[in-house]
């Protein structure tokens, strides 16, 4: 998939490119500078970062990788945070685009940031988070790129506190027993301002009528496959192929195999990204899962949390990752 968020060092992460959280002047910093000189070979890449000398905030520039598993290290120096008034988002900003449009300039297929400023230099990393996505996002929409954000856990990648606090709220209100009470006619369940919908106003009528029909007949009524209700989905949303899978997180070569292939299966991660980025409602979402044989399930905290962003009409896909990686679920894409 086009973007993905992982748990891990970013010195044994192999892309083409990794990006350093550089000290402005040549010499060896502290945290993931120290890690990554160490790595590649102190002695190979001080030499060559002290023939670029000193670089500005925001700035990016490139070297070889020499020891790590990538072909270049992007060094950017991030802001250090005062109080926010002093150019400090603004730099954050510069420090992802500059650094992906290096990337692009040299060719590269994928690139492999981490949370850039939020260790010593203390930027808040709830914003930090917002400001990698928002960058990200904008690059993916015109580029084609494999991004890379890398974590070290998922206890340091915090999201909005209203956020956790609305998903953690929403999967104990809507428990096993609050769905089945939802079912067989329990009341509606609220949530701070929003009504959450009863099972049935979910649901989708999925299957024609079998009244009065023989087997046959009614087997003879077979309704689209995922592909073409997707395609179909996709011609009444007014968007183009492109925009689509871009949306979706979906890389190109995967949708260009959906294209060709009439009885593909899709995971269910890359149906939902589609559902997703097609701002498709419950109903809809449920009955273009059901042509592949996918459900959900309340007692699933994946299929929670989706419900928790249609249900509030939230379709930004790269929320919607940052949160599903937050609470240890696959995110949405291929």
């Amino acid at each position: 998939m086009p973007f993905q968020i992982v748990r891990n060092d970013i010195t044994k992460v192999k892309a083409d490119a990794v990006v350093n959280t550089a000290n402005p002047n040549p010499v060896i910093g502290g945290g993931t500078d120290a890690a990554i000189y160490k790595a590649a070979g102190e002695k190979l890449l001080l030499k060559e970062r002290q023939a670029i000398g000193n670089i500005a905030a925001g700035q990016a520039v490139y070297t070889n990788a020499f020891h790590l598993k990538a072909k270049y290290i992007i060094h950017t120096v991030g802001p250090i945070w005062i109080d926010g008034n002093h150019g400090e988002r603004d730099t954050l900003h510069f420090c992802y685009s500059n650094s992906l449009h290096m990337a692009a300039k040299l060719s590269c297929t994928s690139i492999a940031f981490p949370l850039i400023a939020t260790g010593v230099y203390g930027f808040p990393r709830e914003e930090a988070l917002q400001i990698a996505l928002s960058e990200i996002n904008k690059f993916l929409l015109t580029y084609d790129m494999k991004v890379i954000l890398v974590v070290f856990d998922r206890e340091a990648f915090e999201l909005s506190g209203k956020l956790v606090g609305d998903i953690e709220e929403y999967i104990d209100e809507y428990s096993v027993k609050a769905v089945r009470d939802a079912e067989y006619g329990g009341e509606y369940k609220s949530l701070g301002h929003r009504r959450q919908p009863r099972l049935a106003e979910t649901a989708s009528p999925i299957f024609p009528s079998a009244r009065g029909k023989s087997l046959d007949e009614f087997l003879g009524k077979t309704s689209d496959t995922f592909q073409q209700r997707l395609f179909k989905l996709i011609d009444d949303s007014g968007m183009d192929d492109v925009t689509v899978y871009k949306k979706a997180n979906i890389d190109r070569k995967v949708f260009s195999r959906i294209r060709c292939k009439k009885d593909y299966k899709p995971k269910k991660k890359t149906a939902v990204a589609f559902a997703i980025a097609l701002e498709l409602d419950m109903p809809t979402m449920l009955d273009l899962l059901s042509r592949a044989e996918i459900a959900f399930s309340p007692s699933s905290r994946f299929d929670l949390i989706i419900t928790y962003f249609i249900t509030n009409k939230v379709y930004d896909i790269y929320e919607i990752n940052a949160a599903l990686f937050k609470y240890g679920q696959p995110i949405l894409g291929e």
